[in-house]
């Protein structure tokens, strides 16, 4: 099974796919799964486990990718993390593109500087290309995460 911790609670990796490896998942002690990849859903896996998962299917498609989905993530992603034996894992088809884009959301997201998450996720998990499209993506939604919100009158 392809999993690569960046934290002590964070996993990065590819395709879960079958049975047996949705086990391994399991007894690494993940409790939650974003599932980046528009090709499976792991959710029938996960469910006889007991493992929450977020399908959050997007194309590698090196298009732009809305703020909405990096909102899904985080707000799935965040209040797992809040409990003491939670681990979430990130994963697409083969942990390139897509989940370390969605990692880098949730970090910054949770905190960490954007150069800081992309150094730690790229020094454990090497082969991680951060395409320019989906860095920018990712960009642009933590600038609107952080702007305030006009009221409608």
């Amino acid at each position: 099974m392809d999993i690569t911790w960046i934290t002590g609670k964070l996993a990065l990796g590819g395709g879960i796919w079958n049975a047996e490896n949705m086990a391994e998942v399991a007894r690494a002690g993940i409790t939650h799964i974003i599932d980046m990849q528009i090709e499976f859903d792991d959710s029938p896996l996960a469910a006889p486990l007991g493992i929450e998962v977020l399908w959050n299917a997007t194309d590698d498609d090196f298009q732009p990718k809305p703020p909405e989905l990096f909102q899904r993530g985080v707000d799935f992603a965040l209040p797992a993390l809040e409990r003491a034996d939670a681990k979430v894992f990130i994963h697409c088809a083969a942990g390139v593109h897509r989940a370390p884009m969605m990692m880098l959301a949730l970090m910054c997201a949770d905190g960490w500087e954007l150069e800081e998450a992309m150094h730690l996720i790229l020094s454990r998990r090497p082969v991680v290309d951060f395409a320019n499209v989906y860095v920018d993506s990712v960009t642009k939604f933590l600038d609107e995460a952080k702007s305030p919100v006009e009221p409608v009158e």
